[in-house]
């Protein structure tokens, strides 16, 4: 008779497997994190690894997945909020709280080099997404109670916010003298600046 699965023990072994992934792609890139790195990483066998996941492009997959289901549980936590600007400054600022992972930049620099594949192309396009969803939510109520420009759309606002974002994350995976905490007050005071309007 099979052993029941403990839904909670299940849960973390699977958070442990791929915080273990997360700094291996980091560490070594995506080709050179190789399923017996990210093992010794775990501290498991490579047995528990195939048991969670097919393959090392699985598991970046549930990274990625696990990124966009935070920013929809961020979002969700937002509701019931009136300050607009300040939801949108906290969304711009995440954006550096979570650059200041160390392992951030190695990351980042793991996925562009597979962003082609298909499927890593369609969970960051699903990341991307829940974002600009994230984003245009609280713009439109912004522009709303007067605390955004209205002279552009909300559409060009939220493309201009993931510029902002995303250009950060990319200094920072390619810039050593770049760096999240050093930054982070600038990226914030940039979107301020912008989402008031000249």
């Amino acid at each position: 008779m099979a052993r029941p699965v403990d839904p909670e023990r299940h849960a973390a072994r699977r958070l442990q497997i791929i915080d273990a992934g997360l700094t291996v792609f980091a560490e070594r890139g995506y080709d050179g994190a190789t399923t017996a790195r990210i093992c010794r990483q775990a501290g498991i066998g490579s047995g528990t690894f195939f048991h969670y996941f097919a393959t090392k492009a699985d598991l970046l997959l549930a990274i990625l997945e696990l990124g966009t289901a935070e920013t929809r549980e961020r979002a969700e936590a937002l509701e019931g909020r009136t300050d607009a600007l300040g939801v949108l400054l906290e969304l711009v600022g995440a954006t550096a709280d979570d650059a200041a992972d160390p392992r951030i930049p190695g990351f980042v620099r793991a996925v562009a080099g597979v962003m082609h594949v298909p499927r890593i192309a369609e969970a960051l396009a699903a990341d991307d997404d829940a974002q600009r969803e994230v984003l245009r939510v609280w713009v439109v109520r912004a522009q709303a109670s007067g605390q955004a420009r209205t002279d552009l759309p909300a559409a060009r606002l939220v493309s201009w916010l993931m510029l902002l974002t995303d250009g950060f994350l990319e200094r920072v995976a390619v810039d050593e003298g770049f760096t999240a905490e050093g930054e982070g007050d600038v990226l914030v005071d940039t979107a301020r600046g912008f989402l008031r309007g000249g």
